[in-house]
């Protein structure tokens, strides 16, 4: 186990410096630069500001300076707000993202299992066509044609949630669902074609010959082995929660970790979007870990060696 978990750290190390070299080198790539605007700076202030933050200098010797502040967690200065480091967007961002990606998570577990068990226990039934239409619609769907939908009917019509910002328990209603919408109805369909692959082994006809309650066999032999490819797609989706959906927080005006990285993008911060794509892959690969732990906690027969 132990080895194994090296050499995936290992891996996880060098994909993080590809990682690091592919955003960088695409970056840099696209015409402009931090400094470049509609209006026309004077060459001896943007050769000015070049020289102070390096910008100057061969790509190779920036990459490699990025680098070395990398390497003690320092994730630069921000080109576009003055006296502001990537760190501080970061400190800030993720504390809102990481809350509402939370409750969002607890939202699509509360509401995904639920009704992907309840699907595959009335298969065929007009339960699961309703069940598997409603996930269908939620898979399809876009998350802003979602927002647009929701933010209409319940705060422009019928004035009953906010539709911006995050100053009351309600505020947090619109962008969860919204959050939450296709997470929801993908792990239904999951759970469901899951659930309904082991409920035709021979171990639950064992059970069932022996007089088992359908909620036991369901419960303690089939839903344990059903939610191992469940798992495997939560890992990415917590992490993506937990950072926070661009598109949803600058919809619902939510100061999360998602304003930055596309304000960023918008203005060309270099550091910017080069700390929040590194945050974002850190933390996507860490939740990937972490699914091949529960792995072995959810089924002792799996082995790392």
């Amino acid at each position: 186990m132990a080895k194994y978990f090296a050499k995936r750290v290992g891996m996880m190390i060098l994909s993080m410096l590809a990682i690091c070299l592919i955003t960088f080198s695409l970056m840099h790539a696209v015409p402009g630069g931090p400094f470049t605007s509609d209006r026309k700076v004077a060459e001896e202030v943007e050769a000015a500001l070049n020289e102070k933050y390096g910008l100057d200098k061969p790509l190779p010797v920036q990459f490699l300076s990025y680098m070395k502040g990398l390497l003690h967690g320092d994730f630069g200065p921000s080109y576009k707000y003055t006296g502001k480091t990537v760190n501080e967007f970061i400190e800030n961002g993720f504390p809102v993202s990481g809350r509402l990606g939370f409750i969002t998570i607890v939202f699509v577990l509360l509401a995904s299992i639920p009704m992907g068990i309840l699907a595959a226990v009335r298969n065929g039934k007009w339960q699961d066509m309703l069940i598997m239409a409603a996930a269908t619609i939620g898979v399809t769907i876009p998350s802003f044609v979602i927002a647009s939908i929701l933010v209409y009917f319940f705060s422009y019509r019928l004035g009953w949630m906010p539709s911006y910002g995050l100053d009351s328990w309600k505020g947090y209603i619109l962008p969860v669902v919204t959050l939450g919408g296709y997470s929801v109805s993908y792990l239904a369909r999951l759970t469901r074609s899951s659930l309904l692959e082991v409920m035709g082994q021979d171990y639950i006809r064992t059970a069932r010959a022996k007089g088992l309650s359908e909620f036991k066999i369901i419960t303690r032999h089939a839903l344990r082995n059903a939610l191992l490819p469940v798992i495997t797609v939560l890992g990415p989706t917590v992490a993506n929660l937990l950072t926070g959906s661009f598109v949803v927080e600058n919809i619902f005006a939510i100061p999360g970790l998602g304003k930055y990285f596309v304000n960023s993008v918008s203005q060309r911060d270099y550091t910017t979007i080069m700390g929040v794509t590194i945050f974002y892959a850190a933390f996507l690969m860490a939740m990937v870990l972490v699914v091949d732990v529960f792995y072995c906690l959810i089924d002792p027969r799996i082995q790392y060696e």
